[in-house]
Parts: structure tokens; sequence; C-alpha cells
């Protein structure tokens, strides 16, 4: 018989997630390299406990503010330490752990790793119903934390101390699986978090989860090759697969030797850079006019590593040669498959070093090569007009913004934004530098995402200079995580564009026929009037102050450029105000699927209808 060691739960948990390795290349990693949490009745005298008597240097512990906001850090530290290790994040049994549902679907939607841990409702049910517990009329098995199976890919309630055993094998598995790593979900009855069992010592042994590189047949790789050479005008997508699979510089290659263009997904941003004679910028509905140009005469798609969300496919319109062709590429069997494509499932730098050797000697065809260059050249004079000064109107454009805070970034920053106008503008003018400097969370599109996922950035890689992108509206909702930065001593640079509102929904409104309606913050206009007058004015530098950071308020280009040179020699986080024009946007050049009342009676609405009615006609489903 195996020897055996009383722990509790709590205890052996906390004492298995340290010896959790993931390895790549030869190269070891930890799985889990911290516990994110705010600690209550559901988890304080059981986790937190062993916590404190078990965690330190091992196990650190991080304190958040807000239950969804740690998450978000968990998350961005997997997806900048490319799926190569994550944190876990505990909560209370009521609204802490509801707290971190959002999170959750963060992470599954964009498919990376995070342990959630949250408190749960006493499995002896003795006390039942306690404080926060929701009482279900169809079992007394039900709880909160029923509300994430959805959400996870892999989901489990501990209601017995012995259950480790089987359910930390797999949940770690699951994280580790580049093909089903998502939210994990392990939720701890606060009963059974206390309780003792026998746990055998080979359990808390050092376990390696291998990420294999697997590549495709010869078969599926002959014809694919056959597809590459019967293409005229082949058109490659990059997703955020490439960075998972640390292959940018295989691309670079791939580019080169065939002068395949690519273009960039918003997670795919940096897969190949943009001074790169191949790279056309963003693609779809926030694309740039070079890659979307070309993408509606391509005659073969090649989707490498991306998920062919609504905005990269201009809601399926983005492709309309009468007979396109798509080739996937993927971890992600399911997305290999998608738009009817040729499935080439497996690890995205093995196969573009397998189709790198089988295509040698081809390549496209110099008509092709000088209307890629014209392209680039047109986007690149229009990229500049759009972030020039304008003599004809005072105050910055978020153009001018985006484009002086990537010239901030350089090649040792990284920019982090996730939700409202912003993502758009700055996947179409971006500039890549680095394959690291552009950090989007557009799966979701998570309001509050920005602060705490650059804190994640930076635990991730403490050296380089992370900037926190986001609007006003965002920053309201989850700004707290300030003076977890500033707890820590993790400098952050976040720079706030100030619309007075929801700018982004603001313009979709008005641009589908409707009229300014609840998206701005602007006073009540006396009982029972609309929001309709003056704006709400927020001094975010002041704010930024009461929360331990430094404040800063540019108006003026010199200005902002001055701030963030100086954020950039401080010593501690800098919160930069900056107000900008919101009637000033970007053009754009592809179509997005917001559907409009065919009913309506506003003038501005029917007419929107009939155009949507058009649009749709230019939607195409491959198979």
């Amino acid at each position: 018989m195996s020897k055996t060691v009383p722990l509790s739960m709590a205890a052996a948990l906390v004492k298995f997630l340290p010896q959790q390795y993931i390895r790549r290349d030869g190269t070891e990693h930890r799985l889990i390299n911290g516990v994110f949490g705010i600690f209550g009745h559901g988890n304080v005298t059981g986790f937190g406990q062993a916590l404190e008597e078990f965690g330190g240097a091992k196990l650190p512990y991080f304190q958040a503010k807000n239950e969804q906001a740690m998450v978000h850090s968990a998350v961005a530290f997997a997806k900048a330490r490319q799926r190569l290790g994550t944190y876990a994040c505990t909560s209370s049994v009521g609204p802490g752990a509801t707290n971190m549902i959002t999170g959750a679907a963060v992470a599954s939607v964009n498919r990376l790793p995070v342990l959630l841990l949250p408190g749960d409702i006493f499995a002896n049910r003795r006390p039942a119903p306690v404080l926060q517990q929701l009482e279900f009329p169809g079992s007394q098995d039900v709880s909160v934390n029923d509300c994430f199976r959805p959400v996870s890919k892999y989901w489990d309630r501990i209601n017995r101390p012995e259950q480790l055993l089987t359910a930390l094998p797999e949940a770690m598995r699951i994280l580790a699986d580049p093909a089903e790593t998502g939210a994990v979900t392990l939720a701890m009855p606060e009963d059974v978090q206390a309780e003792t069992c026998r746990y055998p010592l080979h359990f808390f042994e050092k376990r390696v989860y291998t990420v294999e590189r697997p590549s495709c047949s010869t078969e599926r790789l002959r014809a694919a090759v056959a597809l590459f050479r019967a293409a005229k005008r082949p058109l490659l997508v990059a997703g955020g697969g490439v960075h998972y699979s640390d292959a940018p510089a295989a691309l670079a290659q791939f580019a080169e030797a065939t002068g395949i263009p690519v273009a960039v997904t918003q997670a795919g941003k940096g897969a190949i850079l943009d001074a790169h004679a191949s790279c056309l910028g963003a693609i779809g509905v926030t694309g740039t006019a070079a890659a979307n140009a070309l993408a509606l005469e391509a005659d073969l798609v090649i989707n490498l590593g991306t998920r062919l969300s609504d905005f990269t496919t201009a809601s399926k319109s983005q492709f309309q040669h009468p007979r396109v062709r798509f080739i996937g590429i993927n971890i992600h069997a399911a997305d290999a498959h998608k738009h009817g494509a040729l499935p080439l499932v497996g690890d995205a730098r093995t196969l573009l070093t397998q189709l790198t050797r089988a295509l040698a000697g081809w390549s496209i065809s110099a008509t092709y090569r000088a209307k890629i260059a014209r392209v680039r050249t047109a986007w690149s004079a229009t990229r500049a007009a759009l972030v020039a000064p304008r003599r004809d109107a005072p105050g910055l454009t978020q153009a001018q913004v985006i484009d002086a805070v990537n010239t901030a970034c350089g090649t040792t920053g990284t920019a982090v934004h996730a939700s409202g106008g912003i993502p758009g503008d700055i996947h179409k003018l971006w500039r890549s530098q680095a394959p690291n400097d552009y950090h989007s969370e557009y799966g979701y599109s998570c309001m509050g995402y920005e602060i705490a996922g650059a804190l994640g950035v930076k635990l991730a890689d403490p050296r380089r200079e992370v900037f926190a992108f986001l609007g006003d509206g965002s920053y309201l909702m989850l700004h707290t995580e300030i003076v977890s930065a500033v707890q820590e001593g993790l400098k952050l640079i976040i720079v706030v564009n100030d619309n007075h509102g929801f700018g982004c929904i603001h313009n979709l409104q008005r641009g589908s026929g409707g009229k300014s309606f609840g998206n701005e913050f602007r006073q009540r206009l006396g009982p029972p009037g609309r929001l309709e007058g003056k704006p709400v004015e927020v001094d975010f530098a002041q704010n930024a102050e009461s929360l331990g950071a430094t404040g800063l308020r540019a108006e003026t280009l010199s200005a902002l450029t001055a701030a963030l040179a100086t954020a950039k020699a401080a010593k501690g986080t800098v919160v930069i105000h900056v107000p900008i024009r919101a009637d000033v946007g970007l053009p754009g050049t592809s179509w997005w699927d917001v559907p409009v009342s065919a009913t309506s009676k506003l003038p501005g609405v029917r007419a929107a209808s009939q155009a949507y009615g058009r649009a749709i006609k230019q939607q195409n489903f491959y198979y």
C-alpha cells in the first residue's frame, strides 16, 4: 500500500497545485503560478487558512479588489504566457463566486486557461439554508455555482475530500490542453474544505503535462498543396493561435518563401510585423482597406489559428470570390473545419514548417506581388492622414491618441485593450513592432478587462512597460485594480480616452438610424426628462491620485506626448486622462450584421433597414 498523509481537503489542494508543470519544446513552466482571492465565509477557514499555512512562495497569494477583475488578471497572464501557465482564483460562496462568472466566460470564449475555486454551500446540508444560499425548488444539490457550468470547460463540485484524487488531475489536463483549455471550475463546499482525508503521498509529487506539436497527415498536406498551387490570389488570415504556438517566426518565413499576403485578426495582431512586405494589417469589420480589398478577391483563404468570428469574416460577407476555397489550420478541430475548409488539424508552427517545405519553389505571381505592394502603400498614406493633426478641428482624436501610444510602446511595451471603440480603431491603426506589443481581449470584448488585464500582463513579464488603454465607460466599471497594482508595486501606464459615455455604441446607434439615447454621460433634464443635459464631468486624473497612482491630464498632442514620456520615466502607476473628440471616427470598409427594425416609424431607422436588407444579400455560407 502507498504511504498516506492526513490533510484537510483545502490543504491537499494547496500542496497539489505548486507541483503541476506544463512543458513545451523541452522547457517546463509552472502551471499554477499563484492564487488571486477575496476571502469570505465560504473559503476563509478552509482554503484561506490552508494558503496561510502551506502556500508561501510556492503558491503566493494576491489580494484582488473585485472577483471579476482577478479572473481577468489570470486570463491576461495566461495569454501573455502563450497559455503556458495561469493563476487560480478563489472567492466566497455567494456574490463573490457569481462575480467570477463573467471572467470565466472571458477565459472560455478566448480559450485561455484559468482555475476557479469558488466556495460553495454545505455538502452535509445540516445548517441549510446558509447565508447567500440560493434555494432551488427542484433540487437541494444546486447552488449559484451551477451558473459556471455553461462557461466552464470542466466543472465539478467536491462533495467529499477524496474526490480531489480524480477531479484535480482531470482539471489540470484540461488547463494544459491547447485544444480544450478555458475556465476550469471546482466548487468547494464550505464544510468539505475543512474535512480531513488520508491522501497518498505520491499525489503530491511533481507532474508535468506536455504540450505536443502535432502535424497533419501526408494526404491532407498533399491536398492543401494542390489548392495552393491552383490559387491565383491566396490570402492568409492569422489569428491568436499563431502566438499561442509561438509561430510568428515560422509565419514570416512562410510569407517570405511564398509571397502570400497576411491579414491579422484582433488576437493575431503582431503575428507578422507591419513592416513585413506581406503584412496587410487588420482584416474584417475593423480591418484596413488593404486587407479587406484583397480579401474580397481572394480565391484561397488560409485560416491560421483563428476561430473566424463575425468581425473577422465581416459577418460572412468578407470573401466574395465565387469559387473561393478555404484551408483551416488549427489545433482545435472545430475551428479547422469552419467555412467548409480543408482541415489541417495540428500545431500552427509545425504545419507552417510542413507547408513551407512542401511548397518549396512555388510562390505567387509578380502581378499579385505588385498589387500587394500598391495596397500597402495606399493604406500607409491613408493611415498617415487619419492620425495627422487636424487644422480644421481642435482637440485630440482617438486616432491621434492611438498613434501616440503606439510610438510610446515601441518594441518593449504592450498595449492592453478590450472594449468600446478603442479595439476597432486600434486594430486598424496599430503598427506592430514586436509580436507581443498588442494584447486584445476581443473574443468577449469585456468592459473592465483592461486595467486588470494589464496587471496580469505585468505579472507575466515585469520587465515590460504595460499600457492599459481604455475608454471612460470601461474605466468607471472596473478601475479598482489600480489599488492592487499600487499594493504590489507593479507599474502600469493607464491611458483613459474620455468621450463622455459609451461612444462606440452611441455611434452604432446613430449609424443605424437612431437618435442619441442612453449612451452619453449627461445630466437628466428634469423629471421625467431624458439624459440630454450637460455632460457629467469626471476628473480621472484626480480619481487616480485618490487610489495611490499619479494622475496626469493631456488635452493636446504635445501634452500627451509629454505625459507618456513622464509616465515611462515614473516608477509607479500613472493614469493619463485624455479628453477626445466624440464626433470624429474612422471610415470602415466592411459590413457588420446588426439587424435594424423593419417596422419603425423613424425615417432614419427605415432608411437603415433598407440598407440592411441590401447588405445581407452579400452574406455567404460555405460548406
